[in-house]
């Protein structure tokens, strides 16, 4: 056997072209006949070792793992063995060339495979938000931050804030006042400005009679204004023959003061009321209930007092001062309830813009100065914490009779 081992044993390429050419070994391109002379004599037990090389090959695995199949096409030779053992003799296949062809369909997979590269798309990852901090949202696989929280800027009134207050006082035993709001505002392609009614009304002529002949004036006022001015705004008509809104609201005020005699024959009431369109002020009074106009820091008395001591001041008998102390203060020559027919004092004004109208009982002016009001509703915006201030401060200074206030304040 240690010849077939010499034939396994792989010769070298200086070793087998010194065979072939060197001059030293004597021979010179040997002819194929003396190469044949060359090949030693078959050994007598040559069949069996060449069945024992091709089972030892056979037995030889492949480098894919599988048997290499005794059935190689032979390689053409003279010299049987030497053939046979060229055809076991293979040099392995690689890895890469023992793979089947693909077919084309399959080579196009396999170039998209290797060829592309898939695109990673990245992943949001937001922390839980704590407290005040902003929430992270998903928006076309990025992240952006949720846009800022909008800071709430309240804009200038745009409309007439109003407030009302009235409270029973400190020493009377029931509350004769009444007090009437009513404003209406709308947007619309119309362009009905808003109209707004406004009442005080303070009883008297008894514990019961007082109190229900300013509610029936003030209901009736607000009755005959609503059906004769702000009805028609509204339904958009047309009348040939408008009455002046000044002159509509005396008329509503002569009837309020028929149907409190008829009602409360021993009753009486005053009455102060504004009709607000837009920013022009239509008022009607009468009594001693009063209107204020407030603006730029000054306070002005827009109605006339029809009370005994008022008369006394115009015709120079007695002063301000005196009036404040006067017996007779609380007497009044014109009220609704004492006459069939009654004076009714109207007067119209433009409103400046953020101006401030303030309707009060004399259970406030009695009690509370021009000047302490004026630093009430100018150091208080909000008007329905002025109006709860000025009835404290009327009740802190004694609080001897009912106090009701509506306060208003227009846009600008």
């Amino acid at each position: 056997m240690n010849w077939f081992r010499k034939l396994l044993q792989p010769k070298s390429a200086s070793q087998d072209e010194g065979a072939l050419t060197s001059p030293a070994a004597g021979v010179v391109n040997p002819t194929p006949e003396k190469a044949a002379e060359a090949v030693p004599e078959k050994p007598e037990n040559s069949t069996d070792e060449k069945a024992a090389a091709v089972a030892m090959a056979e037995s030889i695995p492949s480098p894919n793992g599988t048997h290499t199949p005794a059935s190689v096409p032979a390689v053409e030779t003279d010299n049987p063995i030497i053939a046979n053992l060229e055809t076991l003799i293979t040099e392995p296949k690689s890895e890469a060339n023992s793979r089947e062809a693909p077919t084309p369909a399959e080579t196009v997979v396999l170039r998209l495979d290797k060829d592309e590269t898939p695109a990673t798309t990245p992943r949001a990852t937001a922390p839980l938000p704590s407290t005040g901090e902003l929430a992270i949202s998903l928006v076309d696989s990025a992240t952006r931050p949720l846009p800022q929280d909008v800071v709430l800027e309240f804009s200038p009134l745009t409309h007439v804030a109003f407030a009302q207050a009235t409270d029973i006082g400190r020493t009377r035993t029931n509350n004769q006042d009444t007090a009437f709001t009513f404003f209406a505002s709308s947007r619309s392609v119309d362009e009905i400005p808003d109209f707004g009614l406004f009442i005080v009304a303070d009883g008297m002529g008894g514990h019961q009679d007082g109190e229900k002949a300013s509610a029936i004036a003030a209901r009736v006022v607000a009755s005959q204004v609503l059906n004769s001015m702000y009805l028609p705004i509204v339904s958009k008509q047309n009348k040939t023959n408008d009455v002046p809104i000044a002159e509509s609201l005396a008329n509503a005020i002569q009837k309020a003061n028929v149907e409190a005699m008829s009602l409360v024959p021993e009753g009486g009431t005053t009455l102060s009321s504004v009709v607000l369109i837009g920013d022009r002020a239509y008022i009607a009074h009468v009594g001693d209930s009063r209107i204020y106009l407030f603006h730029h820091g000054v306070l002005e008395k827009l109605t006339r007092d029809h009370s005994l001591v008022q008369r006394l001041i115009e015709l120079d008998q007695i002063t301000i001062e005196e009036a404040a102390d006067h017996p007779q203060k609380n007497v009044l020559y014109r009220a609704l309830g004492q006459n069939e027919i009654i004076d009714v004092d109207t007067l119209t004004k433009r409103l400046p813009q953020g101006s401030m109208m303030l309707l009060c009982s004399d259970g406030l002016w009695n009690q509370v100065t021009d000047r302490e009001i004026s630093e009430v509703i100018s150091r208080i915006h909000d008007p329905q914490e002025a109006c709860q201030k000025l009835i404290s401060l009327a009740n802190a200074q004694g609080g001897i009779d009912n106090v009701t206030v509506i306060l208003l304040q227009l846009p600008g």
